[in-house]
């Protein structure tokens, strides 16, 4: 689909009208959220990073923050981990609902993110995991997404080889994408966020590639990041 002139227009048209669609009817939940981090936490309720989306372009993606504010600031940018102590009481509570991706709607609306797709990284990181994975790039080609088929497979990333794992699953979808499968995938999240499992609706809805191969490391090395991810987010 990436390729795909008219597939790529309509599957932008789904997105805006879906996106705007969903904008209004969680406005009540994202202002939740929102009073419910001020009331709890200091700092802002709602924080921006810069990442790449597609053809490299930068843009600045929001999320409602779930960690403690400025929490970055003397360990520098590192994976988030199960437990990590930089997540909120709250903050956990938006995570495992997903209240903290609502913002990105907005990214959605502007054309700089699907509703579907790989997740979006900081330009910093995309530099680094290149070298070490040559293919890495070819995530570029499409728009970064909330969900996509590596998020409803594979939990989020903790170390550089769950990138790898992803990485095939991301090039998975670059080579076969289709707005069949888009409608799969956002089946499939939203029965998860009414409490049916990944793993439950991907077999149903035929989400699990078989024969996939999982993408080699050139270099192997340690990448310090904090990768964003909807559905599967795991940065504040």
């Amino acid at each position: 689909m990436a390729n795909d002139k008219f597939a790529m227009r309509l599957k932008r048209a789904i997105d805006l009208c879906l996106s705007l669609v969903l904008t209004v009817l969680t406005a009540p939940l994202l202002l939740f959220a929102v009073l419910l981090v001020k009331w709890t936490s200091e700092g802002p309720a709602i924080y921006s990073q810069t990442r790449l989306g597609r053809g490299r372009r930068p843009f600045t993606i929001y999320k409602i923050r779930s960690m403690f504010h400025d929490c970055e600031r003397l360990s520098g940018p590192k994976w988030s981990s199960g437990n990590d102590p930089r997540v909120t009481p709250v903050g956990r509570f938006l995570r495992a609902s997903h209240l903290d991706e609502l913002p990105q709607l907005w990214n959605v609306v502007k054309g700089e993110m699907s509703l579907v797709g790989p997740r979006p990284e900081r330009p910093e990181f995309i530099t680094q995991l290149e070298k070490s994975l040559p293919r890495y790039g070819e995530r570029l080609e499409v728009w970064p997404g909330l969900t996509g088929i590596a998020q409803v497979n594979l939990p989020p990333d903790v170390d550089q080889e769950s990138v790898r794992k992803k990485l095939s699953y991301d090039l998975y979808y670059v080579e076969n994408g289709s707005l069949w499968l888009d409608l799969r995938l956002m089946l499939s999240t939203g029965l998860f966020l009414m409490g049916v499992p990944f793993a439950t609706s991907a077999r149903f809805l035929g989400l699990i590639p078989e024969g996939l191969e999982v993408a080699p490391v050139q270099r192997p090395r340690v990448v310090e990041s904090a990768t964003v991810g909807v559905v599967a987010g795991n940065v504040q």
